[in-house]
């Protein structure tokens, strides 16, 4: 009817909203429906039929709503989703279609509901067919639920005819009179008419500010939000009390999307409120459900915000989406700066924030690649000027090593690992030094850079005055501590009584009542004692994730250990130099697969063991989270690199007496070069590896793989109708089929293992940070990509800074310089030379320091069943063989005991550790405290709005004082006027006089 122009019969109901009379939802005793009539109706076929010559002659409806982005009227927006799954009955399927299809739905939270599981008795005295009680239930809490929202304020919309099938869909759309309800509650900055200019630079920063953006203009995003703005409106937290500050010529636009959304989640959620009157505690204290355990309990599906439209099409209209996957998620675009306004516009801040940082990150790391790169070529250009490598590399030295393992293993010359010692000095030269000095600086001024950048991000967001709300109790946290309640009731009561079953059954209904989100009081709390037995667990299972990751690290160095020894016996004289670069290239390898793996197992335990802390708020149950998966990622992704950097080679012993594992596997040794090598290839492929596997398999397979096989199922379900398969689905389906959002955690912690990868052992590998960049120039896109195309829309949430992840990476950049301060100085050789130049070079060069780095060994001296089988392998017999160590000859008194050069190049390392960690530490904190966090003229902006503001609200108050003066004048003229009028007639004059002072007056 409403359709072909007819009348609508509708009326308002008590909360203002318009109710259809034929199709309320109000018993059917009081609106005079039969029901069993509309059922006889329905079974004759002539609704069916009436419905199909209404479609007939009726437009497409879907043309007014733009495909789901407007109810039915083609007014109203939509502005949340609610999904659910139902099953249809054959005698209620049309009822309940028509009744879902009421434009409002509203249904009376008086109105009585049948119990779940029982049938409903009709007026002829017919019973409905018995239906599931596990649907009949969901059903019933739906439709309590959706009542409170009505209550609330918000209108809804359902929709069960779609192409999805069994599958229905509930749209949200929030009033003008909600929005500003709830915009005044989250004291929302919105701008006012009051518009003021923006403090501009003179001078000669003007001129370089002019060339810097037309030299940039070309990279620069092609949209409105980014541009440089000369006038800016002041912006004040809303009152609808003072609606008249705001400019109200588009109230349609006033409220963006992502605002609009933010407002109907905090309606159901009651964020944002302190008093007691929100609708989540009106909800508890009826003993109702709340939005979270629906989605849990499987009540409802899923619930989202729709996105703005599509982005790919010719005949697709202009929105906020398709200009994001233009402009922003598209590869061919990278060398753009990303548009976080309008990413914040679009998303909200807390993504906005993420994906800022994510491009201060990456634009930081520029000027670190390029001096990773100097480095890098530093030591190519000076490798073959090398004098230890060189030596090395002499064949006329005839150095004899002893061998790398017992009985299978023969003795080997040096000048086999030539090619290893000249790799290892492009990585360990005196560059390296100043570049492990230049990375912790580079931290220090990171950190304080997007400090400085995420305070102009809050003052252009209108985020300056924002405080975070004191967050609701979770359901979970409340369930316990009713939990606790009533077993402290429970036992009282068994003192005195006993305890009956129907008082048991009343307690476990309690407690299932709670689990949906009763409100509980303040007088019960979770202390320690009840939560020891979580943090008990919680220790136990990090211990045990803990050693498990030392466990696999341990099997592999067997791994390593015995497949070098089965190789140094199979292998060709040839291809023996190349068995210690095999074993560590497939020991790496091994590594990187087991640390992949681990991290999706770490992440699930995580958040098993936070969950059973049970945390009291949504914002500490997500930063235990957060911090229990980088502590046991942190040491899944490094305890290899640990490994090789500080413990591979140090506790070796000597021949003769070497320290051995399982009585028949020694431990390994370090190559003459030293370890730094190794180290360098332990690095490069665990942190290239697993950027690669990631983001090709985690970020674009294994989702995609998903949305394929989403798509084959709802292929199977779909029906073979033609009209089915023509018809266009609505926003709120194609949105329904996209992944769901789950949180920035992923996101943070992948960007946070890769920050350690550049700081922590850069001193072994200079290209960290060119990789670095190379992998987050594509990882920007593809998570912009992913957030555009792939995801559903997530809740716009407000933040003010990135949380916990801020104080994680300062924890990185001071642990980094330490880190680096023991790999220069014990895992590479930059100590052991400066000590021989200066201390026992007798020409100041560093001619003989291979000779001085090795001990000498008498073969003679070999345990039994140790020494090599076949000791002519080299075509000589050997006698005194050598290895790296600091320790006295054989011919000594003290033959084999640590040298006194032992311990000045140990004093000379701890020296260098100390001066290096305090003098870079110095250096930080200096660079930290010359840097403010707030830049100036963003402290002189907010001091001019502040001024600004006060100047508004005294001419409001000068302009009410004047009204009331002139209302005043006007009162005293008009009382002087009556005085000095004469009455004809003295018994009118009080009356005439009376009336003189009657006017209305309106403020």
């Amino acid at each position: 009817r409403e359709e072909l122009g007819g009348p609508k019969n509708e009326a308002p109901d008590e909360t203002g909203m318009r109710v259809n009379k034929k199709y309320s939802c109000l018993p059917a005793e009081e609106k005079g429906i039969h029901i069993i009539n509309i059922r006889a109706i329905e079974d004759i076929g002539y609704d069916q039929h009436e419905s199909t010559l209404l479609n007939s002659l009726s437009k497409n409806p879907d043309a007014d709503c733009k495909y789901g982005l407007y109810f039915r009227d083609g007014k109203r927006k939509v502005d949340y989703i609610l999904v659910y799954h139902y099953k249809k009955s054959s005698s209620g399927r049309a009822l309940a279609r028509r009744t879902h299809h009421n434009d409002t739905s509203a249904r009376s939270t008086k109105q009585d509901h049948p119990l779940p599981g029982k049938s409903v008795q009709l007026e002829m005295g017919e019973s409905e067919p018995p239906a599931d009680s596990h649907e009949d239930d969901k059903r019933f809490r739906r439709e309590e639920y959706e009542g409170n929202l009505v209550e609330a304020g918000l209108e809804l919309e359902h929709d069960e005819d779609t192409k999805i099938h069994g599958v229905g869909f509930v749209k949200i759309h929030a009033p003008w009179n909600v929005l500003c309800r709830e915009a005044e509650f989250l004291k929302l900055k919105m701008p006012t008419k009051k518009m003021y200019q923006i403090n501009q630079t003179h001078g000669l920063l003007k001129k370089i500010n002019s060339v810097i953006q037309k030299i940039t203009e070309p990279i620069q995003p092609k949209v409105a939000e980014h541009k440089p703005q000369t006038v800016k409106r002041l912006s004040y937290p809303f009152s609808r009390e003072k609606q008249h500050l705001f400019d109200l010529s588009d109230r349609d636009s006033f409220f963006d999307s992502k605002t609009r959304s933010t407002i109907v989640s905090t309606v159901w959620k009651g964020e944002g409120r302190k008093k007691e009157t929100t609708l989540l505690n009106k909800r508890r204290k009826c003993g109702k459900y709340g939005i979270t355990s629906l989605l849990a309990n499987g009540v409802y599906s899923a619930a989202y915000p729709l996105h703005d439209g599509d982005y790919e099409g010719e005949n697709v209209e202009p929105n906020d989406r398709k200009l994001l996957c233009e402009e922003w998620a598209s590869y061919g675009v990278f060398y753009k700066y990303q548009p976080i306004d309008l990413v914040r516009k679009y998303f909200g801040e807390k993504i906005g924030l993420y994906f800022a940082w994510l491009g201060v990150y990456t634009q930081m790391l520029i000027p670190a690649s390029i001096v990773g790169i100097i480095v890098f070529l530093y030591g190519c250009a000076t490798v073959d000027e090398n004098i230890p490598s060189m030596e090395m590399c002499d064949q006329r030295n005839n150095i004899t090593m002893c061998p790398l393992c017992d009985r299978t293993c023969s003795y080997w010359k040096m000048s086999s690992a030539c090619a290893t010692a000249r790799a290892s000095h492009l990585f360990d030269n005196p560059a390296t030094v100043f570049f492990s000095v230049f990375m912790a600086l580079w931290a220090a001024t990171f950190m304080e850079h997007w400090k400085r950048k995420q305070m102009r991000l809050n003052y252009r967001w209108d985020l300056t005055g924002f405080e975070e709300e004191e967050d609701h109790p979770r359901a979970e946290y409340e369930a316990k501590v009713l939990e606790k309640s009533l077993r402290k009731e429970h036992k009282h009561k068994e003192k005195h009584r006993y305890f009956p079953e129907e008082a048991a059954n009343k307690w476990r209904q309690r407690v299932k009542t709670v689990m949906a989100g009763v409100k509980l009081t303040d007088k019960e709390k979770l202390t320690w004692k009840d939560r020891f037995p979580a943090y008990l667990t919680n220790f136990v299972g990090i211990i045990f994730m803990v050693g498990l990751t030392f466990a696999i690290v341990f099997g592999v160095i067997i791994y390593r250990i015995s497949t070098a020894a089965a190789l140094a016996i199979s292998s060709t004289p040839s291809g023996r130099s190349s068995v210690r670069v095999t074993v560590t290239a497939t020991a790496v390898i091994i590594n990187l697969v087991v640390i992949i793996i681990l991290d999706e197992v770490y992440g699930c335990i995580a958040r098993w063991l936070t969950q059973i802390e049970v945390p009291k708020t949504d914002k500490n149950f997500e930063e235990r989270l957060i911090f229990k998966a980088f502590l046991l990622k942190f040491v899944n992704a490094y305890t290899p690199i640990f490994y090789v950097a500080f413990f591979k080679g140090r506790f070796v012993g000597r021949p003769g007496d070497y320290v051995y594992i399982f009585h028949s596997f020694r431990m390994e040794e370090c190559a003459p070069g030293g370890c730094l090598m190794e180290l360098c290839i332990q690095l490069s492929i665990i942190m290239l590896g697993k950027q690669l596997i990631q983001n090709n398999l985690f970020e674009i397979g294994i989702p995609k793989m998903k949305k394929f096989i989403r798509y084959m199922k709802l292929k199977r379900r779909r029906s073979l109708d033609h009209e089915e398969h023509v018809k266009k689905k609505q926003r709120y389906e194609v949105d329904y089929n996209l992944e769901p959002f789950a949180g920035l955690t992923p996101e943070y912690m992948e960007m946070i293992i890769q920050f350690g990868f550049v700081t922590l052992f850069v001193a072994s590998f200079p290209l960290a940070p060119l990789f670095a960049l190379l992998n987050n120039i594509i990882e920007i896109r593809l998570d912009a990509k992913k957030f555009v195309t792939e995801l559903r829309r997530p809740v716009a949430v407000r933040a003010k800074d990135i949380g916990i992840w801020y104080n994680i990476l300062r924890g990185i950049g001071k642990l980094a310089v330490i880190i680096n301060a023991f790999v220069i100085s014990f895992t590479s050789d930059f100590i052991p030379r400066l000590v021989y130049l200066y201390m026992y070079s007798e020409n100041g060069t560093m001619h003989g320091f291979v000779n001085h780095t090795l001990s000498s060994f008498n073969v003679s001296d070999f345990q039994a069943g140790t020494a090599p089988n076949d000791p002519m392998d080299l075509g000589y017999e050997v006698q005194i063989c050598r290895y790296k160590d600091y320790r006295e000859p054989p011919w000594s008194e003290n033959k084999y005991d640590i040298s006194k050069d032992f311990w000045a190049v140990l004093a000379a390392r701890l020296a260098f550790v100390i001066v290096f960690q305090n003098l870079v530490m110095f250096m930080s904190d200096f660079v930290d405290w010359i840097i403010p966090d707030i830049p100036k003229d963003i402290s002189q902006q907010i001091h001019k709005e502040k001024v600004l503001m006060v100047e508004v609200f005294m001419r409001e108050e000068q302009g009410k004082l004047q009204m009331l003066e002139t209302w005043k004048d006007k009162d005293k003229k008009k009382g002087e006027n009556c005085n000095n009028h004469s009455p004809r007639l003295s018994g009118s004059h009080s009356g005439s006089l009376s009336s003189c002072h009657s006017y209305p007056v309106d403020v």
